[in-house]
């Protein structure tokens, strides 16, 4: 493989997100925060590794008896499409001249992040595991685009009436069986739509106009064969799509910040990532997410 594609660093880290094989474990907590890292790693029982580049932080540690990593991505697709790709590398091909390792490694990847809901029912506070999410940017069309013909992709394209000028979404679920834990620990499932932004693309302004030929109501009311849409964010459809092309498993679990439907906020944003945070190293150390 040409230098050009896969960059090391000096030290043989790889380019973006700067660590070694030695330096990452294959269960992986994500979060979007670099801040946020050491709030999960100081549930560790032991930590090993610590490093930061750029908007990338990682602490690797010990939970229990399980080695598990912390990395922050940042916002958006685009930033999980290189950390995504990366950490493969890491595990999956020989560095130093980018052939394909014998025995592949499936990583687990498990996103804590911070959501708003479209539905009236679902509380503020709560958390909501994504069984499926309905990607709008762009991704995905540049590794496996059949994810734009899953059949509630196509209706909901149909439903909101978008133009050739917009990303047709695509659909691709999350691990059953890492949903199903999340499930047993008292977490709600939804589908989850990922924007390309915070703003106009989640139907949100504060000085410009909507061109948009759809509104809230229109992903409110959405439903194929009794799915509905629960949420929004701007990585899930990412990590869903690289995990399942590359081989690995993935879930996003989010923490309800935000009540379109009702027009609120949560007044206990910290408090309500922090119980999120305690509730899933919790469980990693009682033998969920194997």
């Amino acid at each position: 493989m040409n230098n050009s594609e896969l960059i090391l660093n000096d030290d043989g880290s790889v380019y973006h997100i700067g660590i070694r094989p030695e330096h990452c474990a294959p269960l992986i907590i994500t979060v979007g925060d670099p801040d946020r890292v050491p709030i999960v790693s100081q549930f560790f029982d032991r930590i090993d590794f610590t490093n930061r580049k750029r908007e990338i932080c990682i602490h690797t540690g010990v939970l229990k008896n399980r080695s598990v990593s912390v990395i922050s991505t940042g916002m958006g697709t685009d930033n999980i499409d290189i950390i995504f790709n990366e950490l493969d590398a890491l595990f999956n091909l020989e560095l130093n001249t980018g052939k394909p390792l014998k025995s592949p490694t499936s990583l687990t990847f498990i996103r804590l992040g911070t959501s708003g809901t479209i539905q009236a029912n679902i509380e503020l506070d709560s958390l909501i595991v994504a069984e499926a999410a309905i990607g709008f940017d762009n991704l995905m069309h540049y590794y496996e685009p059949s994810m734009c013909e899953h059949p509630i992709a196509v209706s909901l394209h149909s439903k909101l009436g978008m133009s050739k000028n917009l990303n047709h979404p695509y659909y691709i679920d999350g691990d059953s069986v890492l949903v199903d834990d999340c499930l047993k620990l008292g977490m709600s499932k939804g589908i989850i739509v990922t924007n390309p932004g915070f703003y106009a693309p989640q139907v949100r302004h504060l000085r410009t106009k909507n061109i948009l030929p759809y509104d809230l109501n229109e992903f409110l009311h959405f439903n194929y064969k009794d799915s509905i849409i629960t949420n929004f964010d701007m990585e899930t459809s990412g990590i869903y799509g690289l995990s399942h092309v590359m081989g690995h498993r993935a879930i996003s679990i989010s923490a309800i910040l935000a009540n379109r439907f009702h027009s609120t906020f949560s007044n206990q944003t910290d408090k309500t990532v922090f119980n999120m945070i305690e509730k899933v190293t919790n469980a990693i150390k009682n033998g969920f997410f194997l």
